[in-house]
C-alpha cells in the first residue's frame, strides 16, 4: 500500500472534472441567489454538504491520489469509479439540487424541469430496477481487457468522469428527493425487492476479480512502477476487494433510504384515500373490480 505522504501529496488537475465541478458550483450558487430572491431560505447545512462533501469528494477522487494513479493501479481506478458512482451522488444529493431548482426557477422553468424529470430516458435510468444493472455492466468490463482501456485512454477517462456521477445522481436522487420522482408504494416495494437481489448480483465482478488467478486485462507490467506498487495479480485482487466491499456497504444506506421512501409514499397514499368522499371511494372500488375481471 502507498505511504501516507504519497497519498497526501499526489495531486493533478483533471480538466474534465474541474470543468464539471466549477459548472455545478456556479449553477448551485445561482440557484441559491434566485431562491433567496423568491423568499426561500435554503438550509446552510445543505449548501455545505453540496460544496464540501459532494463536490469536494469528487475533486479528491479525480484530482487526488485515485485520479493520479488510476492508470497504473487497478485498485486506485476501481476506488475512484465505484465511489463516484455510489458515494459522491449521495453526498451531492444531500444538497437537494432538484428541490433548490424548484425554489429558484420561474413557473416556465419549473415546467421544463418537470418535463425533463418525467422524460422516458430519465425515468428509465432513475428506476431502481434498471439503474443497478448499469453498474453491473460497467463493473463487468473490469473482467476483460477493456479494463485497461478504461484506465489508460484519455477519451474514455473523460467520458467516465462525466457519465459516472450523472448516472449515479439519477440513481440516487429518486431516493433522496422522493417528492420529485413520484412512485407508488407498490412500485417502490418491487424496487426494494430488486435491491435485495442486486445485493448479491453486484458483488459478482468484485468476487471474480478477487478470486481469479490470472490477470484479466493481460497488462502484466505498469509504466515506471514504484517500490510500493503491488504486482499485477495482487493489484487485481485489491481492486476486487475494494469493489466487493464498496458495493455491499453502500447498499445498506440505500435500503434504509428506500424503506423511508416507502413509508412516506404509503402515508401519502393513505392521506389521499382519506380525502376521498364515500361516493368517490365507491367509484374507485368499482373501477378496480372492473379492471380485475
Amino acid at each position: 500500500m502507498p505511504p501516507l505522504d504519497v497519498v497526501v501529496s499526489a495531486w493533478q488537475i483533471d480538466w474534465t472534472a474541474l470543468a464539471m465541478i466549477v459548472a455545478s458550483a456556479v449553477l448551485y450558487a445561482l440557484g441559491l441567489r434566485s431562491a433567496a430572491a423568491h423568499g426561500h431560505r435554503w438550509p446552510l447545512w445543505r449548501t455545505l454538504a453540496f460544496y464540501i462533501l459532494g463536490l469536494g469528494s469528487l475533486a479528491a477522487l479525480t484530482c487526488g491520489f485515485p485520479g493520479v494513479y488510476s492508470e497504473q493501479l487497478r485498485w486506485a481506478f476501481t476506488l475512484k469509479i465505484s465511489l463516484m458512482l455510489f458515494v459522491v451522488p449521495l453526498l451531492i444529493g444531500l444538497g437537494r439540487p432538484v428541490s433548490l431548482a424548484r425554489s429558484a426557477l420561474p413557473p416556465r422553468g419549473i415546467a421544463r424541469l418537470e418535463s425533463v424529470l418525467s422524460s422516458r430516458p430519465v425515468r428509465l435510468v432513475s428506476n431502481s430496477m434498471v439503474a443497478p444493472l448499469l453498474g453491473l455492466v460497467l463493473f463487468s468490463t473490469f473482467l476483460t481487457p477493456a479494463f485497461y482501456t478504461l484506465r489508460a485512454n484519455p477519451a474514455a477517462e473523460a467520458l467516465l468522469t462525466i457519465a459516472i456521477p450523472v448516472v449515479g445522481l439519477l440513481m440516487a436522487l429518486p431516493i433522496i428527493e422522493e417528492a420529485d420522482f413520484h412512485r407508488s408504494s407498490a412500485f417502490i416495494t418491487l424496487e426494494l425487492l430488486f435491491v435485495f437481489i442486486e445485493l448479491l448480483i453486484d458483488a459478482v465482478p468484485g468476487i471474480l476479480l478477487r478470486l481469479n488467478g490470472q490477470v484479466l486485462d493481460h497488462v502484466l507490467v505498469t509504466r515506471a512502477p514504484l517500490g510500493w506498487f503491488p504486482d499485477a495479480l495482487r493489484d487485481q485482487q485489491l481492486a476486487g476487494d475494494i469493489l466487493w466491499f464498496i458495493c455491499e456497504i453502500v447498499d445498506l444506506p440505500l435500503i434504509i433510504l428506500m424503506f423511508m421512501r416507502f413509508a412516506r409514499s404509503d402515508k401519502r397514499e393513505a392521506r389521499s384515500f382519506d380525502d376521498l368522499t364515500d361516493q368517490e371511494l365507491d367509484e374507485l372500488n368499482a373501477e378496480h373490480l372492473r379492471r380485475g375481471r
